[in-house]
């Protein structure tokens, strides 16, 4: 097999969430680029159509499924009509979140729910639904996004961070389940990335500033960073790797 055979994903399909902004967004497209037909999943139907329309204008396969993965019936009826678009996908890449975070004190039953629903329940659902196909065909790859807060504790990190510790533990769930039968399951942990979730944090220069400090590239991370660690994850180039949290952070986790 070539360096090129081992990247590739022509022939391969992919359902990603949180596709329409953000990380998710980027990952998307790069699976589409690397050869990959893409079912974009998330709540927001124009920015759904907005990927979907550059990833076509390059070349791309792709189609769009709008869903709200906080509701129940919603997610699994997103799942199925995923399904039907290219086929059982071999790829599966839960980008979707809700970054809520009032302090603990205040968290809400109504708050937790709707944090655990999108940020753990959906990645449990959808892992679900389609780990098991893919363990019956001998392939797959499950890139679920983890944060800083799986870690660690910081910035009111209340029912977020508890959602966020969770998904790294699916991940390894899944590992454990699945990785004999050709499905690799793994955690991409980001650091200090400006996307539309982060925006307000961005909107303090001081605070940048002091984060970007603490990263050993002295900068913060940009959602093109995000793309060759998708291409690598979902590919073969991956098939040893499993069970594994990937710090994508510029070091910001080893200062």
């Amino acid at each position: 097999m070539t360096s090129n055979d081992l990247f590739s994903l022509h022939q391969r399909s992919a359902v990603v969430t949180g596709a329409s902004s953000g990380i998710g967004r980027a990952m998307a497209e790069a699976l589409a680029e690397a050869g990959a037909s893409v079912v974009l999943v998330g709540r927001r139907t124009s920015a759904l159509s907005e990927v979907e329309d550059g990833i076509a204008g390059r070349g791309g396969s792709c189609a769009s499924v709008p869903a709200d993965l906080a509701d129940r019936q919603e997610l699994l009826a997103a799942a199925e009509r995923s399904a039907d678009i290219f086929g059982e996908p071999d790829i599966l890449v839960n980008a979707a979140g809700v970054n809520n975070r009032p302090p603990l004190g205040s968290v809400t039953l109504e708050d937790w729910d709707a944090t655990m629903g999108v940020n753990l329940t959906a990645p449990f659902v959808l892992g679900q639904r389609f780990g098991p196909p893919m363990a019956d065909r001998g392939y797959g790859r499950i890139i679920n996004l983890g944060s800083q807060q799986s870690f660690r504790a910081f910035g009111n990190s209340g029912a977020y961070g508890v959602s966020k510790a969770g998904i790294v533990a699916l991940t390894r769930s899944q590992a454990e389940a699945w990785s004999r039968r050709g499905v690799c399951c793994n955690a991409v942990v980001p650091g200090f990335v400006h996307t539309p979730m982060t925006e307000a944090v961005f909107s303090d220069p001081a605070r940048v500033a002091t984060l970007e400090a603490r990263t050993m590239v002295g900068r913060s991370g940009q959602v093109e960073d995000f793309r060759g660690v998708a291409v690598f994850l979902a590919s073969a180039a991956s098939s040893y790797v499993t069970g594994q949290a990937i710090f994508v952070d510029g070091g910001f986790s080893s200062t």
